[in-house]
């Protein structure tokens, strides 16, 4: 890829254009203060500056771009396919604020087949490159959850995890039900077992056809040999993929392999929802929210299909969109080559491809509708909460802060943040508590005060403060809330605690009492009693349980390596990074015990004198 650079501000450009190239490029818009905002790509770089300069070429986008550029900067490419390429790369590296950016497929899930002699298949929020087979990501986690479902029961594959696997001495409950067959333990068949592997596999592709055919083919082989039981695990493994696939629906009768691409707009807000079909069935859907774009169809469209199909993402035969796009036999180009045969770009204009593309127009016009309910509901329950508690400010942004430990050893802090109503895990954050000592050994308020002053601190020199602060107790917790916002002059935060439930059993009661959850508000003496049903405590109730889960997730971490630790200081040449070893290896000193000579010689950069030294200490200590 050849790329020559044309740096210019508007004025220069002006008077230069008859010296940019006609050829293909890429144009970067900046801003007065060098900020990229904008990222384009051209056939005729030359005609397309040309275009912004003079007033636009009568895109609506246009005028709304020029008000916000200072100047533009060309990069020359050597064909349309190298600037759809370098176009896709420099809105990855710069983010600009104006072009369409699907969010990653963290929240969706994927399928995992590790790698390995006994490989297991799971579920999956984030890919790595650990030498495993994924497949996704998919839009629904419950279709997910029901695959893994119906491969854990007829499959016989391991499920536990690799740790688990390492460590067992004899078989787990998965083996007394007949759902696996226990390699960690016993004898197995390593073809047998890749033979199950592949067909579920087969399975999780949809590729149903091959997979009942393997699946007939061996039944009737183990029936003429005899193997009764094992044809009739293989008979109700074909009925579990049999019931599986009449629950999906026929689109086509010929097989194909397409993605169907609906759009649906209101102003700015743009919903996308793209349907999946697979060997001619529709296996599932996945959706987009965009905001605040001005742009044509067009211009969205082939945005989308350019991001849409990056990683390891699955590129079929045909796309069908609703649109027909100038650069077609780019997108067209740029496809095949990612899937390594001709891949069909097109806007289908009658027969049934038109009427897939009519319903994935109106699943997103469906899922703009649902997602703008919801957001009305969100803000409804906000609004109600604002209005109980007679918040200064709409609570847009929430936190919720929790301690964990036990008799004052290995305390943690936890911090949980809501933004519109949900769950912001970008945010959270966990705390170890630093000023702990014997004096304030257990103190609750002092570990609270000191992870509200240490993130309220950084929150002030960062600019990232939270409408409302919620912190779980009664007044005393309140209070050191309010005396740490004091402390550091921070007046424009909302402070609240939340009192758990309380349970009052009397001998002279038939019934036990319980009472309500209480919130205690600044200079307010009596607490404020939300209804039992109401939307505003739900809110609360969840991210109070949320910071709780949080920070006892956190401190048996904290207490599971300090107990490992506290067992091998001492020993000389197990330092920091052997323990964790020894840690990963074992993982409790009660195995650690046990493990003899050899089993510590397996754990990584562990050499056999401080392997000596280790069971020397042991023994000595019993």
């Amino acid at each position: 890829m050849a790329i020559e650079r044309f740096p210019m501000n508007l004025e220069e450009l002006k008077d230069h254009l008859d010296t940019l190239p006609t050829g293909p490029g890429v144009y970067l818009m900046r801003d007065g203060g060098g900020k990229v905002v904008y990222v384009g790509k051209a056939k005729e770089l030359r005609a397309r500056v040309r275009s912004y300069l003079r007033g636009g070429d009568g895109r609506p986008h246009v005028a709304f771009l020029m008000r916000q550029v200072a100047d533009i900067e060309t990069l020359v490419t050597s064909n349309e396919k190298e600037a759809l390429i370098l176009e896709n790369n420099l809105i990855k590296q710069y983010k600009p604020r104006y072009n369409i950016r699907l969010k990653d497929d963290k929240s969706y899930l994927s399928i995992k087949v590790t790698a390995g002699d006994w490989p297991r298949i799971l579920a999956t929020r984030s890919i790595v490159k650990d030498g495993s087979r994924y497949f996704g990501p998919y839009a629904s986690a419950i279709a997910v959850r029901e695959t893994l479902e119906v491969i854990e029961k007829h499959f016989l594959l391991r499920s536990c995890t690799d740790y688990n696997f390492r460590n067992r001495d004899r078989p787990c409950l998965q083996y007394q039900i007949k759902r696996c067959p226990a390699p960690c333990v016993h004898p197995v068949d390593p073809e047998e077992y890749a033979g199950n592997l592949r067909q579920a596999v087969l399975f999780i592709e949809g590729k149903s056809a091959d997979l009942l055919r393997q699946l007939r083919v061996r039944m009737r082989e183990r029936a003429d040999a005899l193997e009764f039981e094992q044809a009739a695990k293989l008979r109700d493994r074909i009925r579990a993929v049999e019931k599986t696939l009449e629950k999906q629906r026929m689109v086509s009768h010929w097989g194909a392999d397409q993605d169907i691409f609906g759009l649906y707009r209101e102003g700015g807000f743009i919903e996308v929802q793209v349907i999946f079909v697979r060997q001619g069935k529709l296996t599932g859907n996945q959706a987009y929210s965009l905001e605040d774009h001005h742009f044509d169809d067009e211009a969205i469209v082939a945005a989308l299909l350019t991001q849409f199909y990056q990683g390891s993402r699955f590129v079929p035969e045909e796309v069908l969109v609703p649109v027909d796009l100038e650069d077609r036999e780019v997108h067209e180009e740029y496809l095949g080559e990612r899937k390594g045969r001709r891949v069909t770009v097109h806007q289908p204009q009658r027969g049934e491809k038109h009427k897939l593309l009519e319903m994935a127009m109106n699943n997103a016009r469906q899922g703009f509708n649902e997602r703008h309910d919801q957001e009305r509901e969100r803000e409804k329950m906000l609004r109600e909460l604002q209005q109980k508690l007679r918040l200064r400010r709409y609570p847009q942004r929430i936190e919720c802060y929790d301690i964990s430990m036990i008799q004052g050893t290995n305390a943690v802090g936890s911090r949980v943040s809501f933004f519109d109503g949900e769950p912001d895990k970008q945010n959270y954050r966990r705390y170890r508590v630093r000023t702990v000592s014997p004096e304030t050994r257990g103190d609750d308020f002092a570990m609270m005060y000191e992870v509200i002053k240490r993130r309220f601190q950084r929150g002030l020199q960062e600019t990232d403060l939270p409408d409302l602060m919620v912190v779980d107790g009664g007044k005393g917790q309140l209070q050191v809330a309010l005396t740490a916002l004091a402390d550091l002059r921070v007046t424009d935060v909302d402070v609240v605690a939340m009192a758990k439930m309380r349970v009052t059993a009397s001998p002279r009661l038939a019934e036990i009492e319980r009472s309500e959850e209480r919130l205690f508000l600044p200079y307010r003496s009596n607490p404020v009693v939300l209804r039992r049903n109401s939307n505003a405590l739900f809110l609360l109730q969840r991210l109070r349980d949320e910071a709780h889960r949080f920070a006892i997730t956190y401190h048996r971490s904290v207490r599971k390596r300090e107990t490992l630790r506290s067992g091998l200081d001492g020993i000389p040449g197990v330092g920091p990074s052997r323990r964790k070893a020894l840690l990963r290896r074992f993982g409790s000193m009660k195995r650690l015990r046990d493990a003899s000579l050899e089993e510590l010689l397996e754990v990584p950069s562990m050499s056999r004198s401080v392997a000596e030294r280790i069971l020397e200490s042991f023994q000595g200590a019993e």
